[in-house]
């Protein structure tokens, strides 16, 4: 089942977000977290939670949705640094407890699977979720199977595009491949939390919860989840009836 909120901006995705999230930040709970510049407002949040109300996440756990294929972990845009920048850093989590899927190593592979029985042994309470302009959640592009699992991905040219921006708008600074969770991985999540704002989203919110559940969307699947929140705000709720 999908709960649609519907809200007028950022900001206010951002804070219905926290409120969702809010429910989950209490000991023995696994979060699993995004990137990108959508939950950016939503981390804001919950650091300001952490310092205001003393909110701990010292016996919380986090698995990650994807990294970068090839970024050293302390490159600004690895997807480590990101985490680690905006959220690990601000708050008291353990080091060991945030577990973020490694893009470096020479069997890739293999590290996916393990952190695919990493998330099995500790099934995610809550999954944040982005949503990209192809329908893709995660880094898993359109045609992705829906029952995989964590791994490695070449990323549509579409995706690099959007992503060219956190690399001085230089299509050829940003890696081609990635590790990402995969949407079998993400869908077995208790529950999922999908953020979508802007009008370079609006087809893709309405393929995910209008469109037929098809792997050329990958999010449509969601329409299957029994548990799923979709913040969105006006502009990327344009196309919906």
């Amino acid at each position: 089942m999908i709960n649609i909120i519907r809200v007028k901006d950022y900001e206010e995705a951002s804070d219905k977000a926290f409120e969702v999230m809010k429910q989950f930040l209490v000991p023995g709970k696994v979060l699993g977290l995004a990137t990108g510049s959508t939950p950016l407002g939503l981390y804001a949040r919950m650091v300001k939670d952490h310092e205001e109300n003393g909110t701990s996440y010292a016996d919380i756990h986090s698995y990650n949705l994807d990294e970068y294929v090839g970024l050293p972990l302390e490159h600004p845009e690895s997807y480590y640094s990101f985490m680690h920048r905006n959220l690990f850093n601000k708050i008291d989590i353990r080091e060991e407890n945030a577990h973020v899927p490694s893009g470096l190593g020479e069997d890739l592979e293999e590290q996916a699977r393990k952190y695919d029985e990493m998330i099995d042994n500790e099934p995610v309470d809550i999954q944040l979720l982005g949503l990209g302009s192809d329908g893709h959640i995660a880094f898993n592009e359109p045609g992705t199977p829906f029952d995989s699992g964590t791994h490695v991905c070449d990323l549509a040219e579409s995706t690099i595009r959007d992503n060219c921006r956190f690399f001085d708008n230089d299509m050829s600074k940003v890696p081609t491949q990635a590790v990402t969770q995969g949407i079998g991985t993400i869908m077995k999540a208790k529950h999922i939390l999908l953020l979508a704002c802007g009008a370079n989203k609006a087809q893709a919110v309405k393929d995910m919860l209008e469109g037929p559940v098809d792997e050329s969307c990958p999010a449509s699947i969601l329409q299957n989840h029994p548990d799923v929140t979709v913040i969105i705000d006006e502009p990327a709720a344009a196309l919906l009836k």
